[in-house]
């Protein structure tokens, strides 16, 4: 059982620096002191060291942020509404965080993407599965299922370059106006497939 605690510890740990500093910004010494675990510890968990670790916590991450996606939508009656909410709620933890609660997936696939393959292959796997879950809410909430990979992958860019924006400016405005834009995307989708079954 303390061997299952510290890893989490070191995975919660590595998450959290993952999105506040990025993985450069990370070091092993940072993760020992932020999970309480000895250095000796994380090799045990992970031999392949830190871009194991890294990509294994990226994966935790993503699972997180996609349990927080669905807890949105699963329970959504009016899509537009639940998506204006969603980034509504993401510019206010990034207010009462001073704009350091963002995306970790985001941050680190911008900056090794293209120097590690494993942590590339975890964000892109992460990616993938949030566009896959929303695409099934989408469809499940009378979306076409032929617009729900534009609409999910639309929001996905939407809600990260807006993340990008107010941490360099400070400033939730450009998340105002990409929900604004995302609601717009949500709406159109759907006012296509009752313009199609109204002209039945």
């Amino acid at each position: 059982m303390t061997e299952i605690k510290t890893r989490d510890r070191i995975l919660d740990a590595t998450a959290d620096l993952l999105r506040r500093k990025g993985y450069n910004g990370t070091g092993l010494k940072e993760i020992v002191k932020a999970s309480e675990a000895p250095l000796g510890s994380i090799y045990h968990h992970f031999p392949g060291g830190k871009e194991e670790l890294g990509a294994e916590a990226i994966r935790i991450a993503g699972r997180t942020y996609n349990a927080l996606i669905q807890a949105f939508f699963e329970s959504a009656t009016d899509p537009a509404l639940t998506t204006q909410a969603f980034f509504d709620g993401a510019a206010e933890v990034l207010r009462v965080t001073d704009y350091e609660d963002a995306c970790p997936i985001a941050t680190v696939a911008l900056e090794v993407a293209s120097t590690s393959e494993p942590m590339r292959a975890a964000s892109g796997d992460v990616f993938e599965s949030w566009i896959t879950d929303l695409c099934a809410d989408f469809e499940a909430l009378g979306m076409d299922p032929s617009k729900t990979v534009d609409v999910a992958i639309e929001l996905l860019m939407l809600i990260e370059g807006a993340f990008l924006l107010c941490r360099a400016w400070k400033d939730t405005t450009p998340m105002e106006i990409a929900g604004r834009a995302a609601v717009e995307a949500v709406r159109a989708a759907l006012d296509r497939v009752s313009g199609c079954a109204g002209s039945r």
